[in-house]
């Protein structure tokens, strides 16, 4: 076969448009695979920080709030709820909060950044129920002696003021307290670790 009359220069600029439209077309086809991998706006959502006012939360109330598709628990503890806690130590299965149920900034007596407010994430530990806040006094507290606290009608758990759980019930570990931190005395942002804002 003679290669007389074949221009070469010709030849290779076909190949290389050719190459060129090939790989705009790949990227094309391509993007629509990637962008359909990526989480959507709503599961984006679902697992960003959350804001939390609760600057109309009053002494002994709760206020519930979704992170990550769970409860979490806002409680302003009055004084009594506060000063009862270190009496409950020896009713507890892990009343110096060993088991890493919390942040290192909530491992204290309290579990909390600041006293009188309590985070938590409203699961029990033992099926994944949602506990029912029960104050002390309150005609559905689960035993005679009730302090105040976190009742599981599922199997019977109970958690103190602070979501550490009692001895002798089917919940192995305390109330995992989520990462959060303060914007400001009144503002709440739940899913950001302290210092990592």
């Amino acid at each position: 076969m003679s290669t007389e009359g074949v221009n070469t220069n010709r030849r290779r600029f076909l190949i290389a448009a050719t190459a060129a439209v090939g790989a705009v077309g790949a990227g094309f086809t391509a993007v629509p695979f990637v962008v359909s991998m990526q989480p959507s706006a709503k599961a984006q959502a679902a697992g960003a920080p959350v804001e939390v006012d609760i600057s109309k939360l009053e002494p002994g109330q709760k206020m519930t709030v979704e992170w990550r598709g769970k409860p979490v628990w806002v409680v302003y503890r009055t004084e009594q709820q506060l000063k009862d806690l270190p009496s409950l130590d020896s009713d507890l299965r892990d009343p110096n909060s060993e088991v890493a149920q919390q942040p290192e900034y909530a491992k204290n007596a309290v579990r909390s950044i600041k006293e009188q407010y309590m985070v938590l994430v409203g699961i029990c530990t033992h099926l994944g129920c949602s506990p029912t806040y029960v104050l002390a006094g309150a005609p559905n507290q689960p035993t005679a002696d009730w302090k105040g606290g976190f009742f599981c009608p599922c199997h019977g758990s109970r958690f103190d003021m602070a979501g550490r759980v009692s001895q002798g019930v089917p919940a192995p570990t305390n109330l995992v307290v989520p990462p959060h931190h303060y914007l400001s005395d009144t503002r709440i942002l739940v899913g950001v670790d302290q210092g990592a804002a």
